[in-house]
């Protein structure tokens, strides 16, 4: 069993019961135990043009699933609830489900990079996860609690 997180965020629809349904979903997938869902936040977006504001949260899963196959059931997942990922686009969007940290692994694979690349980088990221598990600790950045001081 890995514990791995998963950053929550929707922009579009009625934000919180698609995030709660969407937890739902990745707890009825075979390998996967919900183990906590952090508060929901209100968040502005970040480094793109004006679109509605965010819900964003994270979940402590329990997985029994590489961290590919982890990805894909989040995709699969995303899907459901009507998202289309289109590469390097940042627009509004129904649901994202970002893997942020699979166990203590680090992980740099075409279309798979554990910790996520800019979540040492965003608020909206690191106090989730700072409340689901003090102290933890995102390799080769440090500990949670460490990275939010040092994010505006």
């Amino acid at each position: 069993m890995t514990r791995a997180y998963v950053g929550l965020g929707a922009n579009l629809g009625d934000r919180e019961e698609t995030l709660r349904a969407a937890v739902g979903a990745l707890g009825a997938e075979e390998g996967i135990e919900v183990v906590a869902v952090s508060t929901l936040r209100e968040t502005e977006p970040v480094g793109v043009g004006r679109q509605p504001r965010f819900l964003n949260g994270a979940v402590a899963l329990d997985t029994t699933l590489s961290a590919r196959e982890l990805l894909d059931r989040l995709l699969a997942v995303e899907q459901r609830f009507g998202r289309v990922r289109v590469a390097g686009e940042h627009g509004p969007r129904t649901l994202d489900l970002d893997l942020l940290l699979y166990g203590d692994e680090t992980i740099d694979e075409p279309g798979l990079a554990i910790p996520h690349p800019r979540l040492h980088e965003r608020r909206f990221v690191l106090e989730p996860l700072a409340e689901l598990a003090p102290g933890l600790l995102v390799p080769g950045r440090g500990d949670v609690e460490s990275l939010l001081t040092g994010v505006h």
